[in-house]
């Protein structure tokens, strides 16, 4: 039998046994290649941590509301997306053909059994570490559209993992001329600098508002992107914004805001912030000209063009050690910044 990565409660991750189908008419088989993780929301899902874990959300009121008799996410599929080859195909398929090379948001296992419409050829150029970086990237650039970057803007970025270092890059690209990376990890704040960043700040050894503030002539960033997910991140970021500038909180939080305290800086400086950098969160502030097909083929341009360097960004392993892999992005997430799954023959 060949196994999957599942969560069956907060915490508490298998190989769980599965059976391969044949595919069905409008389905195709999938050989996985190479698989990544999205450590920020995956994780907060897996460990129970989540709003979904005890609310649901209604699309009517959009409102998440308490869920009679609770509710569970469990169990729930690891792994955010995975490329890999065709294998075989149902007798209606169109779009592919055996030996097709496609890419999907799908979880964490050696074979898969799904509609031709979940995955998507893969581009021209790229390779499987930049397509499983899609979805990081994807984000980011979000991000960086729903912020309004203009050409010299002043820009912070608070939380170095896959999604803020690709916000580094991004904000080059559209021509900040004062970056500031906010991360305690070293090495995060060392590819910060490697991708453009001109001051990094350890938050546990200093006072990043108050640094930012000094380093950009006592006025503050015109943005501050926030992508770690920590409420006292996010009252730093505010801290170091200048008046009337823009905050942009990324991350997908939970947990109590205690960190956080708008009687202060927020209450006083005029900010505007920025919601909404779901994705799937349709329309868009710029539609119609700009919409989820072309956010998505922007960043696979961005890649093409050698635009966005992932090569410091992946740690891999085999299939066989990830359980052990997901061991340690729990209980030391900072040695990795996104982690990736190779499958080798004869592994189930």
């Amino acid at each position: 039998m060949s196994k999957e990565v599942v969560a069956i409660a907060p915490g508490q991750i298998i190989l769980r046994e599965y059976e391969e189908k044949l595919p069905e008419l409008n389905q195709i088989c999938i050989r996985s290649e190479l698989s990544a993780e999205k450590h920020g929301t995956t994780v907060t899902f897996y460990k129970g941590l989540a709003v979904h874990s005890e609310k649901i959300w209604d699309d009517e009121l959009e409102l998440f509301l308490p869920q009679k008799g609770g509710t569970s996410i469990f169990p729930l599929h690891l792994g955010n997306i995975t490329v890999g080859t065709v294998t075989k195909i149902g007798k209606e398929v169109a779009r592919f053909k055996v030996g097709d090379r496609v890419w999907g948001y799908l979880p964490i296992r050696k074979n898969h059994s799904i509609e031709e419409d979940r995955v998507y050829h893969v581009p021209p150029g790229l390779r499987d570490e930049q397509i499983v970086c899609i979805d990081p990237a994807v984000v980011a650039l979000m991000s960086v559209r729903e912020a309004r970057f203009s050409l010299g803007d002043k820009v912070s970025v608070f939380g170095l993992g896959a999604i803020g270092l690709l916000i580094v890059q991004m904000a080059k690209l559209s021509g900040a001329t004062f970056l500031a990376g906010i991360d305690p990890v070293l090495s995060r704040r060392k590819l910060a600098k490697k991708y453009g960043a001109n001051l990094t700040i350890d938050p546990t050894t200093s006072d990043a508002g108050l640094e930012i503030k000094l380093a950009t002539e006592k006025k503050g960033v015109d943005i501050a992107m926030e992508v770690s997910g920590s409420y006292k991140a996010l009252h730093q970021a505010i801290r170091g914004t200048r008046y009337g500038g823009t905050i942009v909180p990324v991350s997908f939080y939970h947990g109590k805001a205690k960190d956080l305290n708008l009687g202060e800086e927020w209450h006083l400086n005029r900010y505007r912030m920025v919601s909404g950098i779901r994705v799937e969160s349709e329309p868009y502030r710029d539609h119609p000209r700009w919409n989820r097909q072309r956010i998505y083929r922007t960043v696979i341009q961005l890649f093409q063009k050698k635009s966005l360097n992932i090569d410091d960004l992946l740690h891999t392993v085999d299939f066989g050690d990830v359980l052990e892999a997901y061991r340690t992005i729990d209980e030391h997430p900072d040695r990795w910044i996104k982690l990736a799954v190779k499958y080798r023959s004869g592994e189930e």
